[in-house]
């Protein structure tokens, strides 16, 4: 297994409230990675993105070396919860955390499938057959207008509120998570991304990028390349994963 992953702060902001960690082990067996993008408006969020990732490392780790053997699905999306928890409590405890929040999109590889949990607007892509699909579904505002008919995909990209989540962890301390699982197989990638990525641009210019980069690092500094190149007016993050 060979990964990479790049953040950048982008063209317009001066702090970088994403976040992305990565822990993959000789063998790929319990192999966890995770991006999270804090949410803009609010305080703190540079902390609520890092703590997050953190949790959710550390709780995956924690429950996998359990010698129950939970499932990887359970176990994305208890750490998921936990580090909900624990945001929730920072914010009670630091005044200067109040309102913070934050995407939270990770998985776990293990026997040849990967889990993934997403909370927010971060997003999973699965490249295979020459061909790209989007694992996860946002937690936006524009996702639920246009799952209703009221935006085409084409108007979602230019909408002026494309950037609000409907879910994020921080929030609520009984926050929903949406969990899937995929095989992941060689001459596959995996893609995780924070919406400063996906907002700049297409589906399948992400393709594009990585049939012709199908290396993890080379990809993620292309795509970054990119989404720098057309302005990048927010955080950018990437991560590539491929077997």
């Amino acid at each position: 297994m060979r990964g990479f992953g790049i953040t950048d702060a982008g063209k317009r902001r001066t702090e970088n409230q994403d976040c992305f960690m990565l822990n993959l082990t000789e063998e790929n067996e319990g192999s966890v990675f995770v991006v999270c993008d804090g949410m803009g408006g609010a305080r703190a969020g540079d902390v609520a993105s890092k703590l997050a990732a953190e949790a959710f490392m550390t709780f995956c780790q924690a429950l996998l070396s359990m010698e129950s053997e939970p499932l990887p699905e359970e176990v994305v999306a208890v750490a998921a919860r936990q580090a909900n928890v624990g945001l929730c409590q920072c914010s009670v405890d630091n005044p200067d955390c109040r309102g913070m929040g934050t995407t939270l999109v990770g998985g776990i590889y293990k026997s040849g499938r990967v889990a993934l949990v997403n909370v927010g607007d971060s997003r999973a892509y699965l490249i295979k057959d020459s061909a790209i699909e989007r694992v996860t579904t946002d937690h936006s505002l524009v996702e639920e207008l246009v799952s209703h008919g009221a935006l085409t995909r084409e108007q979602a990209r230019d909408h002026p509120r494309k950037n609000v989540v409907t879910r994020a962890l921080g929030v609520d301390p009984n926050v929903a998570v949406d969990v899937y699982t995929l095989d992941f197989n060689p001459g596959e990638l995996l893609i995780l991304c924070s919406d400063g990525l996906s907002n700049t641009m297409t589906d399948g210019e992400i393709l594009g990028l990585a049939m012709v980069f199908p290396e993890p690092e080379t990809l993620c500094h292309e795509l970054l390349g990119l989404a720098l190149q057309r302005g990048a007016p927010d955080n950018v993050t990437a991560v590539a994963i491929a077997i």
